[in-house]
């Protein structure tokens, strides 16, 4: 019988520093570990600032109820934004509007001196009101009367548009005692200041008052 040939073992051999596959590996194991270092790094650079919880309108007093504190990765802009590291100094005024969930800059906030608008409640249609809410914004309109129109019963010229873009703060219940009728709604607006004696004399003077909204000036219900 002949015999058959015996396998010869063969041994395994240390893989080389030659060995592409290992230096492949251990270059993967590296730049993993240095990117989560990098990660790790970046999340520790996170600084906490303001942002605004609801809709803040132009010439609205904030207070840390009207905030939320957010960790943000800001790096040399941080200094820009209202930091949450410190309460919320007593005289701070919105200066311009404010979107919910925005960042709130430095630059939007100040002291009630440096505020140019102010509060004016006029008497609108009441079934254009029903579809304001506070933070919409609209333009002003008036119809002046006309002069020597018939008391009780005048007629207007117009319409004309006297404000561009000024805020709701508010809209009145249909109980509102503000001289307010069946047809009328009373809606508080922030107006600059430079325009509140003119419209307060259109006010004076019978003027019907219409709110009409911007573009995108209705804010979106939220559940």
């Amino acid at each position: 019988m002949t015999d058959l040939p015996t396998p010869t073992a063969s041994r395994l051999r240390a893989p080389s520093w030659r060995d592409a596959r290992l230096l492949v590996g251990v270059l993967l194991v590296l730049l993993s570990t240095v990117a989560g270092a990098v990660v790790v790094a970046r999340a520790d650079d996170r600084v906490p600032v303001y942002a605004a919880k609801e809709q803040v309108a132009p010439g609205q007093r904030l207070t840390e109820a009207d905030l939320v504190r957010v960790d943000v990765l800001l790096g040399d802009g941080a200094a820009a934004y209202l930091p949450a590291d410190r309460p919320v100094p007593v005289d701070s005024w919105s200066l311009r509007e404010l979107r919910p969930g925005e960042l709130i800059p430095v630059e939007a906030v100040g002291p009630a001196a440096e505020v140019e608008v102010q509060q004016v409640a006029l008497l609108v249609d009441a079934t254009s009101a029903s579809a304001l809410v506070a933070g919409s914004v609209v333009d002003v309109y008036v119809n002046r009367p006309k002069a020597g129109t018939t008391v009780g019963l005048p007629t207007y010229a117009g319409p004309e548009r006297v404000l561009d873009a000024v805020s709701v703060v508010r809209v009145a219940g249909e109980d509102s005692v503000l001289g307010a009728s069946a047809e009328t709604r009373a809606v508080h607006v922030m107006v600059p200041r430079e325009d509140v004696p003119s419209l307060v004399a259109d006010v004076d003077l019978g003027a019907r008052i219409t709110l009409v909204p911007v573009p995108g000036g209705l804010p979106t219900a939220t559940s």
